[in-house]
């Protein structure tokens, strides 16, 4: 079996400080490591056959092989070996967005515009690679100065399918990392590329969100949609690819990719990837990913990471640590949606990004069961129903009139696609194709999807009920032989290749994983909030790679419109290297305590953010949001370029929290190499930008510390209690120098038995125009 070994009692590289990013100094003792690790290995499994995968050296000491048990239990009983993790598996959680997040208006503004916006910040993506002959990844848009930064020390690696000269000044570096996978013999050499291309699609996608070139044309299907451009577009981009199509990635090649980003001293690192299981033992901190995102966090990185698409159940989140800032999804107010009206004067809506049919003419509708040659009355196979194959189908009966066909689960697998239903209804002459959603399949939620003829895909299953409905009714059959002798349905398509714009948005999409945050595998929830954010991740618009295999439907196109948290993360992760722009100074507790305080808690309407609460027809079961579906909130760029205060947290803290879990000295003496003091901290006693309390016994206080990074400024603190609960704050009121902080206590009582969380939150305004709100939850609660 494979493990990941982690010993520690090697020389630590921390000794050496976090200012050593390529030196000579850091280069001979990243070497002594490896000596070292390959030293124990061969002194213990003298003359026996292992495989080493990596060594990590740069945030840990460490290193992954490939071994039996019993070899796993030799090395086990080393004294120099601290910690052995079996490794594990983990999955991706997978335009307009700017404007809706008000940045041509606002944050670029004050980076000088999206021609400066972000430059001299590194975005580092854990994903599937990158298509680096993408126009959104080009270095010579403009002619402006636009360097390496001097920073960064990664490299560009050669191989035949990502030749010399891929990287420029925007594409700055990329590796791939697949020792493990290729060790369980699951890695395609033919389809999953051992180079940083991406033959997937998703990193390509989520690369091009954060830092993609600004104005690049959307031409999808032959149809123009706009200009693309990412939330950072001078931002500069580093890949290091750990994940591909055909199975997904390991921790062990993700942790390598991650210790690599931090070597060549990448700003931000982004991921949109989330483990397949909550991780075992002591609480769900202690895994070899989240262990080596606090090293990275350590030597001033900021990480963010997608939530998981595991919505909408509580407890459902798949990003837990306080040093990771986790995002959830949200729709934003741009929709695609066409219609089909009925002859009976129904209209219903679908989705697809195709044109109408002409003008206002009716055409008749034909199921493909009913168009098979020799009057066959059922399809041989589900396929045909699907319209994949033309060859059994009768053309003359079908050349003018709009054809039928099922969506089924068969989409989803891969089995079947929309393009070949496309290629059946030109090849037969249809003048427009109609899927409705197979009414024994529950809980799909479509994409538009790209069509170069009149079309849509019916989502709900409910209407695609009503129509079937019709459609069956209008039949008019032969009595004896029951055949059908007369398509009497009829119906027009209404394009949808324009956007409309509502003003419901933003609203948490129903597969955006929640609160409250689990600690352990007993569900015991932990005193911190995820997720932090949310942020644009439905139907997004975004660079595809030309080897892009991950969605059938933009196979061959130049960009794809996606949904998922893993589109909501890399929207942050461009954010964050605006404010790093802004702030060089701030830490990732800063950055990350910029974008939640500032968030925004209303739709367009400034009504209350919705939450979706079903995956079935998710619209009509949402209800108001709270911290568990949002965290602090929307994400408001501009707002995250002022924030007035901010909540810092070193490793340090992180370290004192860590330790004040119960039982959990030696764990954290194997993963960082530290002994741990007496500490009683708990998530509550964080300085985050939120207060979260999973069990108030009669009495706490908590305590924050605010730092204010604007001018001299009076402020006045509100405490809004949650329901059951009694808050006062003191002081509450102070003035607060530029760059100088204050404490902030805060006395919380129960005043019921409840076992129900409740949601209110604390507001700090000042008399220069900064607003600050924090979050304030307390589940159980006891007099």
């Amino acid at each position: 079996k494979q493990k990941l070994e982690l010993p520690h009692n090697f020389p630590h590289q921390n000794e050496l400080g976090n200012s050593q990013h390529a030196s000579p100094k850091y280069m001979n003792y990243g070497s002594l490591l490896v000596r070292l690790q390959n030293s124990l290995l061969k002194k213990t499994l003298r003359g026996e056959h292992y495989t080493k995968l990596y060594s990590y050296h740069y945030l840990i000491n460490g290193f992954a092989v490939v071994l039996t048990p019993q070899q796993a239990e030799k090395l086990n009983r080393r004294k120099e070996v601290a910690n052995i993790i079996l490794d594990f598996s983990v999955r991706t959680a997978t335009t307009y967005t700017p404007e809706f997040l008000g940045l041509p208006e606002g944050a670029w503004v004050q980076d000088g515009g999206p021609q400066c916006a972000g430059q001299g910040v590194v975005v580092g993506l854990i994903d599937t690679g990158i298509d680096p002959n993408h126009p959104s990844f080009a270095d010579d848009l403009t002619t402006d100065n636009y360097p390496v930064p001097a920073h960064y020390s990664g490299n560009c690696e050669v191989t035949s399918d990502f030749p010399s000269g891929s990287c420029n000044r925007k594409l700055v570096g990329a590796r791939h990392f697949a020792a493990s996978a290729i060790t369980r013999g699951v890695f395609n050499a033919s389809q999953d590329l051992a180079s940083p291309s991406d033959s997937d699609g998703h990193g390509t996608h989520t690369a091009s969100i954060a830092a993609g070139n600004h104005g690049i044309p959307v031409i999808v299907a032959g149809h123009y949609f706009g200009d693309a451009s990412g939330m950072a577009p001078r931002a500069h981009i580093a890949v290091y690819k750990a994940l591909y199509k055909g199975f997904g990635g390991f921790a062990a090649d993700v942790v390598a990719a991650i210790d690599q980003a931090a070597e060549d001293n990448v700003d931000i690192i982004s991921l949109s990837i989330t483990p397949n299981r909550r991780p075992p033992g002591l609480a769900t901190f202690f895994n070899p990913i989240d262990m080596a995102l606090m090293s990275a966090v350590k030597d001033g990185i900021f990480v963010v990471q997608a939530a998981g698409n595991t919505g909408p159940s509580p407890k459902s989140m798949s990003s837990y640590s306080p040093w990771i800032f986790t995002v959830g999804a949200s729709a934003h107010d741009r929709e695609y949606n066409n219609y089909v009206v009925l002859g009976n004067n129904l209209t219903i809506s679908g989705v697809g990004l195709a044109p109408g049919t002409d003008g206002d003419s009716m055409y008749n509708l034909i199921a493909a069961p009913h168009a098979l040659q020799n009057y066959t009355t059922t399809p041989i196979e589900m396929s045909l129903g699907e319209c994949q194959d033309p060859s059994h189908l009768d053309k003359d009966l079908i050349r003018g009139k709009i054809l039928v066909c099922s969506y089924s689960i068969r989409f989803v697998l891969g089995l079947s696609s929309v393009k070949q239903a496309l290629d059946t209804a030109k090849n037969v002459s249809a003048a427009g194709i109609i899927f409705y959603l197979d009414p024994f399949v529950l809980g799909f939620q479509l994409n538009p999807t790209p069509m170069d003829i009149p079309g849509l895909i019916i989502p709900s299953s409910d209407d695609s009920k009503i129509f079937l409905s019709y459609y069956n009714d209008s039949l008019v059959r032969d009595g004896p032989s029951d055949r059908v002798v007369k398509f009497g349905a009829v119906a027009k398509i209404l394009g949808g290749l324009k956007p409309n714009y509502g003003s419901s948005a933003p609203k948490v999409m129903f597969y955006s994983a929640r609160g409250p945050d689990p600690e352990d595998n007993t569900l015991a929830n932990a005193d911190i909030l995820k997720p932090n954010v949310v942020a644009p991740g439905s139907s997004i618009w975004g660079a595809w790679s030309s080897r892009g295999l991950d969605s059938a439907e933009f196979t061959g196109e130049s960009f794809a419109m996606l949904s998922g948290t893993s589109m909501a993360a890399p929207h942050i992760a461009g954010l964050a290297a605006l404010i790093k722009q802004k702030f060089p100074s701030f830490s990732p507790a800063a950055i990350g305590s910029a974008l939640s305080t500032t968030t925004t808690l209303s739709d367009k309407q400034g009504n209350p953010i919705m939450s979706q609460r079903t995956y079935s027809n998710p619209d009509s079961t949402q209800t108001p949001a709270t911290p568990f579906d949002m965290g602090n909130g929307f994400a408001n760029a501009t707002a995250a370029l002022d924030p007035g205060l901010i909540f810092d947290c070193s490793y340090d803290d992180y370290l004192s929290f860590l330790c004040g879990i119960n039982g959990s000295a030696p764990v954290v003496a194997n993963y960082t190499g530290s002994s741990c003091r007496a500490s009683t901290m708990t998530g509550a006693d964080l300085n985050l930008p939120s207060i979260t309390i999973a069990v108030l016994n009669q009495s706490r206080t908590i305590t924050r510390t605010i730092t204010n990074v604007a001018s001299d400024e009076n402020y006045t603190v509100s405490c809004n209690a949650p329901y059951g609960v009694a808050a006062s704050a003191a002081p509450a009121q102070f003035f607060i120098p530029s760059g100088q902080k204050q404490l902030v206590t805060f006395v919380v009582n129960a005043t019921m038995t409840n076992s129900s969380a409740s949601f209110g939150d604390v507001e700090f305004y000042g008399d220069r125009g900064h607003r600050v709100v924090i979050p304030f939850t307390v589940m159980s609660k006891a007099v």
